[in-house]
């Protein structure tokens, strides 16, 4: 899923938000080039499909990395981009966790200090996903699927083909008089947005999610998200030797403005594109050609 700059205040109720819903791996069936008359499935019941091949496919990520690129726009009240930063990542699983290491700053290869600092970090990140069950979160918060649909308003399910494939859609928003706990919960009660679900395969192609509302942290004291913020996540099967068939990530955008400590305004938009998809085994194979198969538009 896409990282979002300021990650104490957003990047962990994202990820914890998402990564219920995202499966990155799974070995998908042929899937048909056409709509189905069958009744659409229940919206719980094809969610719990979607979490079940997450659950199923959780060693076979083990065996694969990925390199991932995060740009960081700042913008100006008139939309003028006012700066740009990017950092680069490889991107490898440790016990069903996605663990993330820098290796290049604003196009830059790391310091020898930086480096240090680096691997010191992931190191005790690695540590830690040992310990942690693939089902919790590493860092932060998570709501469950089920959790996250009784706080939500799901409507208008249907069928559409996306990127040439038949996909089911549905619409979502959050209840305001949900009885919610924590940060994650509370900022879903403010989201609304659409989800696309490959038919075929079970699997998030496409996420779209907006705040309708604004969403304060510590009563706005800390931040206050404004109304309009909004992010977009893709995946994709690829073609590859090794990785024929494979859903992965493919990247994402976010739109964010906000007020930070009262005083401090910030809009960004995060662009984050993931790339040279990497297979190993016991024998070390690896293949470098995995690439995101280039669907049409929608």
């Amino acid at each position: 899923m896409p990282r979002l700059p300021t990650r104490s205040l957003l990047a962990a109720f994202l990820a914890a938000l998402l990564s219920p819903l995202l499966s990155p791996l799974t070995v998908p069936a042929q899937a048909p080039t056409q709509t189905s008359n069958a009744p659409l499935p229940g919206i719980r019941e094809l969610m719990r499909q979607v979490v079940e091949h997450q659950r199923q496919l959780e060693k076979v990520r083990e065996n694969y990395t990925f390199n991932s690129v995060q740009t960081v726009e700042d913008i100006d009240a008139g939309g003028k981009v006012t700066k740009t930063e990017s950092e680069e990542y490889n991107d490898f699983f440790v016990n069903g966790h996605i663990i993330e290491r820098m290796v290049k700053k604003n196009g830059q290869t790391l310091t020898a200090g930086e480096e240090q600092k680096e691997t010191g970090r992931v190191t005790k990140l690695m540590q830690k996903a040992e310990k942690t069950p693939p089902d919790q979160p590493l860092e932060g918060q998570e709501v469950s699927v089920s959790r996250l649909l009784d706080i939500m308003d799901v409507s208008n399910p249907r069928r559409a083909i996306f990127r040439g494939r038949p996909a089911i859609l549905f619409d979502f928003v959050g209840r305001k008089n949900a009885k919610t706990h924590g940060l994650v919960e509370d900022a879903s009660k403010k989201l609304k947005g659409t989800i696309w679900i490959d038919e075929a395969d079970r699997e998030v192609a496409h996420l779209e999610v907006t705040f309708d509302d604004n969403f304060r942290v510590a009563g706005g004291l800390f931040a206050n998200v404004e109304k309009g913020s909004s992010f977009e996540f893709d995946q994709a099967p690829v073609a590859s030797a090794a990785a024929s068939g494979l859903w992965l990530p493919t990247g994402g955008e976010a739109n964010m403005t906000a007020r930070l400590l009262l005083f401090k305004n910030l809009r960004q938009r995060v662009i984050e594109r993931d790339f040279d998809f990497e297979h190993f085994g016991v024998e070390a194979r690896q293949s470098k050609d995995a690439k995101a198969v280039s669907p049409a538009q929608p």
